[in-house]
Order: structure tokens, then sequence, then C-alpha cells
């Protein structure tokens, strides 16, 4: 008797359910001819009774043709959208996350456009640097000790971006764009990720001197669905290419000769939806799969950097000759002088004279007015009646309304002592703005935050005053950088405001004319010294001395386990066989919430040599629960656990 055999493809399908995270076998019949690997493809899902989509991971034949399978309904498009590059990539990642690999790959694969998929033809023709380019860009790259070696051996570097405007534009921008215009001469593709949109123009502005513009491809979430499909498929082709976008960039599934990520202290670049991964930990996997070379660039050092330097697994790489900006500390005394105010008279006298030749920048901590407000008799701070949030106004005069809600406040009273009057209790960038303008009078004032987006300002005299984060890029550079609000940004309740604050400060000083004066006030003590003397690295490594003891982030991992007080429960019960320290787990304590049944939440430390078991047991627990909630506790319900892990600043 003869054996049968029939082809079969092993389905990975796209569903956030956690029990659906694993290669599913269907029968491939005979009519949907030849079948692609990495295609998407529509299956049956017997125990839901609908179809899903999917896509093939692998494809197999065997001989057991008795055996019952579900046979693949239909092949959705026969474009290899999902190499096996980027299934092992997204497999990785959404383990160590105890994660679901779909819900990787839903960030990256766009949905498919059917007329961009018909007029794509791929294109294995490589484009080159100019020759005067690609001397531009070796010069920059050369500029640093050890780059050009990291970029050619495959290394891996922490580089600290030299902080002056070079042509015109930001040191660190001219640095990532000549090392990808570095691979792109040697044949290989790049992939360079930033935080947001302003740092990806100024970017493409850098790459647009020394690259041809169709290497770039270009990967944001601005771009329309065609567009973005476009440049997706244009990764697939095997012509070498730069990629450039936020952080779902880092899984753009080319060849990659270099992983480069700029800033990676940005909160931006920690993915907001499950599972949850930052775009640098997807960066470091990545490298190590592909072997690629891997740059991780900022004016400052993140603990989590520092960690990586510390082992050796991270090479330090700076400018063989640094070029610092001119740091000015308001000493203590200074504020205390009644005629000081917000800003101390030295940094008064030096903005009013740089403000005559050109641009003078000064950073805010909030925008908008008077952000906060408190009772002008017992200076409580004053709050919405109906939700409880802070009270602001837009203007002087203005009717107060609620931060919350939206709701205004006109018959406002302190529930503590009565009053009916109210203060400014702080100064957002409107409000700097107004006060500045009264006292430079003659020169224009600008205002930059998240409500006034300002790219770019000319070579004039000029006060901008900007939110952290949304400074705009001067002609030539600034004259002069004012620092404002320190100390209220020290007081933010984070574990990690201390390296934030550090980067803003760095980021606006980097924006400085060479020799302008860069005055920080208010702020004295050790960060006030790293910044002053450009030395952030040392403050990285005292910063994450004394975590280590606490085992607190980036010393060691953090877990959250989330969910009905019976499923964290079983799932803290669970990690029992793992001989964690004694000390590994915090809580469970109540979810402020109106959940029923009530959630509860707790905290997992652990070392990273017990990451991958963690990892394994609690995403089992999350299947574990799932499965027995659609089973018999209803199929609509929530499910009892919810699972996070790398919590960069824990709060229980």
């Amino acid at each position: 008797m003869t054996t049968q055999s029939r082809r079969i493809a092993r389905v990975l399908l796209d569903s956030p359910l956690p029990q659906l995270d694993r290669l599913f076998d269907y029968a491939l019949p005979a009519e949907l001819g030849d079948v692609p690997l990495g295609a998407r493809i529509r299956v049956p899902l017997r125990t839901a009774g609908r179809l899903l989509d999917g896509y093939v991971v692998e494809l197999d034949t065997e001989d057991d043709a008795d055996r019952p399978l579900s046979e693949v309904e239909s092949v959705v498009s026969p474009v290899s959208v999902l190499p096996d590059r980027l299934y092992r990539l997204a497999r990785r990642v959404a383990d160590r996350a105890a994660g679901s690999a779909s819900d990787i790959l839903r960030l990256v694969i766009p949905k498919r456009q059917v007329r961009v998929e018909k007029a794509w033809t791929a294109s294995s023709a490589a484009v080159v640097p100019e020759e005067a380019a690609l001397a531009r860009a070796t010069t920059i790259v050369e500029a640093y000790d050890g780059l050009a070696a990291a970029l050619d051996d495959g290394g891996r570097a922490a580089v600290e971006a030299i902080p002056v405007l070079q042509d015109g534009m930001p040191g660190w921008a001219a640095t990532l764009a000549a090392s990808a215009a570095h691979m792109l001469a040697a044949g290989r593709s790049t992939v360079l990720v930033v935080p947001d949109h302003r740092d990806l123009d100024r970017l493409i502005d850098a790459l647009a001197e020394l690259v041809p513009s169709e290497s770039v491809v270009r990967f944001d979430s601005r771009q329309a669905n065609p567009d973005r499909y476009r440049a997706f498929l244009r990764t697939l082709e095997d012509a070498p290419c730069i990629v450039i976008g936020n952080r779902s960039a880092v899984y753009a599934p080319v060849t990659a000769g270099l992983v480069a990520i700029w800033d990676d202290g940005d909160p931006l670049l920690a993915e907001p939806l499950a599972p949850y991964v930052n775009a640098r930990d997807a960066a470091l996997l990545r490298q190590e799969q592909e072997g690629s070379a891997l740059l991780l660039a900022g004016h400052t050092r993140t603990t989590d950097v520092e960690r990586l330097v510390a082992h050796g697994w991270l090479q330090d790489v700076r400018a063989a000759r640094r070029v610092l900006p001119r740091v000015i500390l308001s000493t203590p005394q200074e504020m205390e002088l009644p005629t000081a105010q917000r800003m101390p008279s030295s940094a008064f006298l030096s903005a009013r004279a740089a403000a005559a030749d050109g641009p003078v920048l000064v950073q805010v901590s909030r925008p908008g007015f008077a952000p906060s407000l408190v009772c002008a008799g017992c200076r409580a701070p004053a709050r919405c009646a109906h939700c409880g949030g802070p009270l602001g106004a837009k203007h002087r005069g203005a009717v107060p309304v609620c931060g919350w809600c939206g709701r205004g406040a006109r018959a406002w009273a302190c529930p503590a002592c009565s009053s009916t009057q109210l203060r400014l209790a702080s100064s957002g960038s409107e409000r700097t703005a107004d006060e500045l303008g009264k006292a430079f009078p003659g020169i224009r004032v600008i205002v930059a935050d998240s409500a006034h987006p300002v790219a770019h300002v000319a070579d004039k005299p000029s006060l901008v005053v900007a939110t952290r984060g949304a400074e705009p890029l001067a002609d030539g550079g600034y004259r002069a950088v004012v620092l404002l609000d320190g100390p209220r940004m020290l007081q933010a309740p984070d574990l990690r405001v201390g390296e934030a604050c550090l980067r803003w400060w760095s980021n606006a000083a980097a924006l400085a004319a060479p020799g302008a004066p860069v005055h920080l006030v208010g702020v004295d003590g050790q960060i006030a010294r790293a910044f002053a003397t450009w030395n952030q690295a040392a403050y990285a490594r005292t910063e994450l001395s004394e975590r280590a003891p606490l085992h607190m982030p980036p010393a060691a991992r953090v877990a959250l386990v989330e969910g009905t007080s019976a499923a964290v429960g079983r799932a803290l019960a669970s990690l029992g066989e793992l001989s964690l320290p004694s000390d590994a787990v915090l809580g469970p304590v109540p979810v402020e919430s109106d959940d029923l049944p009530p959630r509860v939440r707790a905290l997992v430390r652990f070392d990273y040599g017990a990451g991958a078991r963690v990892s394994t047991v609690l995403r089992a627990a999350v299947v574990a629960e799932a499965v027995a909630s659609r089973r018999g506790r209803g199929r609509n319900t929530r499910i009892p656990l919810a699972v996070r892990l790398d919590i960069l600043d824990p709060e229980l």
C-alpha cells in the first residue's frame, strides 16, 4: 500500500488572542498552486467558526494524509511580506516581552494596498553616493575614534554625538547620515530610528546632502497607507537602501548592515501597544540575530546603555576632538536675590546682548499661559469640582479651565479656606513669552510648543520660547540658550527624571552656536556638574550604582502582572519553581478602577539571566487564563491576566 503525501503550510494567525500565538498546520489544496513563504492567506479557525488572516511561515509535505487538517481557504496576496528574517525577529522580540508575534508584525507590515502591489516591480539596481558626498561622509565618520571600525566590522557602539551644528544641521543628524552613506557605499542597507517627526525631518535634510534621494525609504506614521505600503515593499527588495522612521522602523525587513537609534532615552521610542517593546531592546535583539553594526547615539547616556558599556557589550565612541558647549550655572545666591525671579541677572544680560545679534533660545517646562493655579489665600492647588483635575488659565484674566475635563470654573471656591481668589502658580510658554516680550522691547518673540510647532527660525534677532523637545533649529545656531524651570522639571515623580532633564538640557545646548553661552538656571548638585562638564556618562554610572542594591531597572528587569486577584495569585505561584529571591515580588496591591471583578497589580524583579525563564512562565500563565476565560468564564469578558515586561518607571 503506497503512502499518499500532501502539502502543508504552517501558519501564523493574525490574532491578538494569546492562545493563538503559535504555528498551525493547514493543508494546501492543489488548486492554489505554488504558495510562497511569507504570503498572506486566509484560513478557517474551527473553534471560532470564521476565517482569519495569516502568514505562511513554513512549507512542508507529510505522509500522514489521514490526519484531519483544515485547508487554506485562499491566497490573499502572492507577495512574500513576511520573510524568514522578519518572522524570527518578531518571534524573538515577542518571546522576550512575553507577548505575541502577531502584535509585533502588526506594527511593521502595513495593510495591503492592491493598486500599489500591482504597480510594484522589484528593482535590483543599487544606488551609491557620489564621490564628493562620500568623501564628506568619510570625514564626518573619521571625526570619531573607532566609529569607522565599528561600521566595517559589525561592531556595537554607544556614540556621544558631537553637540555642535555641522554645515547648518545638528551634529547627530550629520553623524547618522554619514554612517548610512558609508554603509550604502559598501552595498549594505541601514535602518535609522528617531523619536519624532522633527528628528525625522532633520535627518532627511542631512541625508539629502550625502546620498541620492531614491536610496532613502521613509517609514512614517504621517504617511498615507499607499505610501507606507509602497515603502514597505521597497524594503523587501535586494537592492540596498536607507530606511528612516520612528520606533516601528526598527523592524524594517531589509538585510541590514547597520541599525542606529538616536536618543534612546526618549519615551516616544517605547511602544505604547502590547507587548510594549522599546525600539532600543528590539535593535539589540536584531543586532544579535543578524550580526549588523549597531549604534546607540545621543548627547547623553541612559542608564540602560551605560550598563551595556560597563559590561563591555557596547564600545564607548566619542569624537577625536571634543568641542563642547559653554555651560554657565546660576549660583544659588543669584537665584535668592529679589531681582532674580525666574531668570538671574547674568542670564538676563547675556540673553539681551545675544538677542541683538541673532536668535536666543529660552527653554521652559510647560506649554500654555498658566498651566496650574493655586488658591490665593492658602496656596492649595486649585482643583476642578467635577473631576478633581488641575485648573489652569489660557491667558491673563481668563476663566479657569480644567486640564482634564475642559470645564470652566466660573464660581470656584477653595474647599480648604473658602477663598474665591486664584493665583498663577506656574508660567507656561505663552506667559513666559508675554513677560519676556516686555523685558526685551523691539525683539520679536516666537513661541514654539505643541500648540505652536515651529521647525526653523532665521538668523535674525529674536527670542524663541520653547518647551522641552520642541526647540526649532536656528540658522547658524542660537547666540545664547537659557534653560529655565530646571527645579520644577526635577520634581516630577519619575525614577528617571534626572536622566530625562539631562537629555532635555543637552539636546537644547547642542543647538547653540559655537562659543555661545548656555545658562542652566536654578539647578546645582551632581546633575548640574555633569551637565556643565558634559560628562553625562558619569551621571548615568552613578544612577546605575544607586539602583543596583534596590533591584530597580535597568540594574534588574521588572515585570508588571495585573489582573483579577485569583489570576495574579496563580501567575505568581507559577514563578515559585524558578527559585527567585524572596524579595523579588512586590505586591499585589489593588488597582483603582471600576472593573468587576476588582483587579490587582504586582511587580516581579529578576536578573537578566532569568529573563527567558520568567517570560516563558508568565506567558504560559496568560495563555492558561485566556483559555480558561473562553471556556467557562464568559466569552466576552476581559482577559483576567495581563503581563508587561521591562517597566522603565515602576510605581506600586
